[in-house]
């Protein structure tokens, strides 16, 4: 059970994991003094190893700083691959007004700290793509935001009308508005994706050098996810929650038969398809796309 879960976190786990997990404060102990754990700061172990990666750190500064901890500022900048790493600490956002020191971490509190401000990427607590920008906007140097404000576009991680609440949110805040006035002639651009499971999807896609899809658009009446016109091919991404029931599942169907009868080609990914095996479905597009053209 323990390295299950030291592998689910890059091999870091906390005091309080290990507890739960049936370990007594002797059996922790023993394994400290034998090399199986070694104390990354108070309260958190790696796991058979002395250090641990870039990831492992940032795991571990979330744990460290409380439940509610999310990885922040310029480094969860870097974790979402808006900006590559810069030297310094970890950065990280606590909910509330105070916030007690770590070693090798900067610690932010903050007031408010929504939930749809927070995402886990790559089974990491950290801000959003847009409250990330927010905050970097009032640490960061014009062009270095500007660069991030980029990246994230350049990546398809932007959400249109999140974009525009967390600037909302965010109104008085130092640097909001020139956050403001670099992404306004993008929101126009940004693709509207509805979930995300198709915010991965895009990801997948562009990391994979293959031609942007349309998105969102109808064809042959109805609203499909992606879709490459000079391939004639539709992609769908379904999530359980609205696919996963019996009217879905015959309104799927009819939506195929549909599309293939007017010379489409439908391919349908899963959530476990896109996350999980990323290199089957690149192999499947590069197939059905070739990379002159859309």
């Amino acid at each position: 059970m323990i390295g299950e879960l030291a592998a689910r976190q890059y091999r870091v786990v906390a005091r309080r994991q290990l507890l739960a997990a049936g370990l007594g404060a002797e059996a922790i102990r023993h394994r400290v003094e034998t090399g199986r754990l070694y104390v990354l700061v108070r309260g958190v172990y790696a796991v058979g190893v002395p250090r641990v990666g870039r990831r492992g750190r940032w795991v571990a500064a979330t744990i460290a700083c409380g439940g509610e901890a999310v990885l922040s500022h310029g480094s969860a900048a870097t974790h979402l691959g808006l900006l590559g790493a810069a030297p310094g600490p970890i950065e990280v956002t606590v909910p509330g007004l105070n916030s007690r020191r770590r070693r090798g971490i900067l610690v932010h509190a903050t007031r408010s700290l929504p939930r749809a401000e927070v995402v886990r990427w790559q089974a990491i607590p950290c801000t959003s793509v847009e409250r990330t920008l927010v905050d970097l906007a009032a640490s960061e140097p014009l062009a270095r935001l500007e660069r991030a404000v980029e990246q994230a576009f350049a990546l398809h991680l932007l959400g249109r009308t999140r974009m525009a609440e967390a600037l909302a949110r965010g109104g008085g805040r130092r640097g909001v508005g020139a956050l403001g006035g670099l992404v306004a002639g993008l929101l126009d651009d940004i693709p509207l994706t509805r979930s995300e499971l198709e915010r991965r999807f895009l990801r997948l896609v562009h990391d994979a050098g293959l031609p942007t899809p349309d998105v969102n658009r109808r064809r042959e009446g109805h609203r499909v996810d992606f879709q490459w016109p000079a391939r004639r091919l539709v992609v769908e991404t379904d999530g359980r929650a609205t696919h996963d029931t019996p009217y879905g599942f015959h309104r799927d169907r009819a939506r195929d038969l549909d599309l293939e009868l007017a010379g489409w080609h439908v391919i349908r990914l899963s959530w476990k398809q896109v996350l999980g095996e990323p290199e089957r479905v690149v192999a499947l597009l590069r197939a059905r796309v070739a990379r002159s053209g859309r």
